[in-house]
């Protein structure tokens, strides 16, 4: 039997994380996988510690210096990965990785934040419609997909503390909600949800403008895991790790046995 302990983080800049603790927190943690988000650092930024340790490194930064970016750390190296999404718009703002494992594909996935203005929402929702088909295509192919990161839109009422005043604005807009459920109907599902069940409460980022949010736990659930309806019966857990500090988001986690 193998098994897979899977991370994903947005860490809001790899450099500043780093420096706050995070090479003790993944010995402590001992994932197999580790995939980050908003990494804000060329390849050549990442620092020497984390390139040090027993994991290889896959890394898409962004052509914007300081600006969005994603890596996935692997305690086994990936029988291949890709950094492009074959639309030239997305893939040089460095957003996704694919790596391939035997058991299964994995996508690790900075998706936009469209809250700057009508363009950037436009962009957001391209961005959604060309990943959602993209990965119609594998699903078409039966690849066994797991897809996370940090998605950008609470789903329903019950993952923002705040869901009426927030109705409006990117991030908790109809279009954007119903992309989630048009992502689910093709046949894939929320790990937290599935395990978990529709609870209260269980948020993954909180706003640093206000300095009681995280202590009074006003925050949004904008990050997933989602795993294809093939590898349901592989799911074992799945977690968000709220007392995890570092970073505006905390990490979430599943396990999967094959």
């Amino acid at each position: 039997m193998t098994s897979y302990n899977i991370y994903s983080w947005n860490v809001n800049g790899i450099r500043a994380i780093e420096k706050k603790g995070l090479i003790t927190w993944i010995e402590k943690t001992q994932p197999d996988i580790i995939c980050f988000q908003e990494i804000k650092a060329l390849e050549e930024q990442v620092p020497s510690s984390l390139k040090n340790i027993n994991f290889h490194l896959d890394i898409h930064s962004a052509e914007k210096k300081g600006y969005s970016g994603v890596a996935t750390f692997s305690k086994t190296k990936p029988t291949s990965s890709s950094q492009s999404i074959d639309v030239e718009e997305f893939d040089r703002e460095g957003r996704v990785i694919q790596t391939r494992y035997p058991e299964f594909i994995l996508l690790n996935v900075y998706f936009p934040n469209g809250k700057k203005d009508d363009e950037r929402l436009n962009y957001k929702m391209r961005f959604y419609e060309h990943f959602k088909n993209y990965c119609k295509t594998l699903l078409d192919n039966n690849e066994r997909i797991i897809v996370c990161g940090d998605v950008n839109t609470a789903h329903k009422e019950q993952d923002l503390a705040n869901p009426k005043p927030n109705s409006k604005y990117s991030g908790f807009l109809p279009q954007e909600r119903q992309w989630i459920d048009d992502f689910l109907a093709i046949g894939f599902t929320d790990t937290f949800r599935e395990i978990h069940g529709d609870g209260e409460g269980d948020f993954t980022w909180w706003s640093m403008r206000s300095k009681t949010a995280k202590a009074n736990n006003i925050g949004w659930r904008l990050d997933y895991f989602y795993i294809s309806n093939n590898l349901l019966s592989n799911l074992k857990d799945a977690s968000i790790h709220n007392k995890v500090e570092g970073s505006d988001h905390c990490p979430i986690s599943i396990s999967l046995e094959f």
